[in-house]
């Protein structure tokens, strides 16, 4: 019997899109996937609908190593709308409550603001991907059932004011993994005495690539396939805040035999990245010993 043959190209690399607002990331997703006719793809990480911005996309083997992607930091830019709190924490909920902001000074609104900064516990919203006895949260929301959430501690590296008006504050946020910038504005809200909910959201960048620049649909759609395939990044190229070690031929085979490899790791790494000779990227390992490399996740054997 013949074997089914896949649709589409053995592409492997990482595009940056630039997501339009009202597309979900797996719409957004399959359009990449469509647009650069790959065999297999995966996005880093979720922004809703009412969200823009930079969203990575792994393609082919790439999408081996999109979950060390997910542990990444992240900067957004977001407006507040004050005196309207919604079911979902965004544009997109039905309005719960609604009232007329207070007049505040930019000192009080700072005041608040530095509460958030550093360290913080949050409570995740109903309305997310986070998973409660199998079922998303947002299904169970969407009928009306709330269930009990943990908190989590993330981590505001920088909270800025970048603009106010009676009704809307501009914010620049960086954070680590796991921050829900709706639970935020929402916190927000509620400490400034008259809820908030989001109306903007932009994604400026995710760590590592803040020096990257992010594609449109517009942009990607005026180019050639040549072009836009030059516009993907390594396999590797989300990983390079990962320690390296270069194996050399013989211990390359053993690694894909799975066997550990005898070598000296840098210290005290968790997660390093492993390349060939010709500094072929092969993969990620871990050590379980300080002169011990296992592996972990390899691309698949190069010819």
């Amino acid at each position: 019997m013949a074997r089914h043959r896949k649709k589409g190209r053995s592409l492997h690399g990482i595009l940056l899109l630039d997501k339009p607002f009202g597309v979900s990331s797996n719409h957004a997703l399959q359009q990449a996937k469509h647009l650069f006719r790959a065999q297999k793809a995966g996005h880093t990480g979720t922004l809703d609908p009412l969200a823009t911005g930079m969203l990575p996309i792994c393609f082919g083997e790439a999408t081996k190593f999109a979950s060390f992607l997910l542990d990444t930091d992240k900067r957004y830019s977001t407006t507040a709308t004050l005196g309207i709190t919604t079911t979902t924490g965004d544009a997109e909920g039905r309005i719960l409550q609604q009232q007329q902001p207070p007049v505040l000074t930019e000192g009080q609104i700072e005041s608040v603001l530095d509460t958030f900064r550093g360290q913080i516990a949050q409570i995740p919203p109903m309305f997310s991907a986070l998973k409660h006895q199998g079922k998303p949260l947002y299904e169970l929301a969407r009928k009306g059932i709330e269930v009990e959430r943990k908190n989590r501690d993330v981590t505001i590296y920088r909270l800025v004011l970048t603009g106010h008006t009676r009704t809307t504050l501009e914010l620049q946020v960086d954070c680590s993994k796991g921050t829900y910038i709706r639970t935020l504005v929402e916190d927000i809200g509620h400490a400034l005495g008259c809820g908030a909910h989001v109306s903007m959201l932009h994604r400026n960048h995710v760590s590592p690539f803040a020096d990257q620049p992010s594609f449109s649909w517009k942009s990607l759609n005026s180019m050639t396939q040549a072009e836009r395939d030059a516009r993907l990044l390594p396999i590797d190229a989300g990983l390079r805040h990962f320690p390296e070690v270069t194996l050399d031929t013989q211990q390359r085979e053993a690694l894909f035999y799975g066997r550990y490899i005898t070598i000296e790791l840098p210290e005290k790494a968790a997660l390093i990245r492993i390349y060939d000779e010709q500094h072929q990227f092969l993969g990620m390992g871990t050590a379980k010993d300080p002169q011990t490399l296992k592996p972990k996740r390899l691309i698949q054997q190069p010819a």
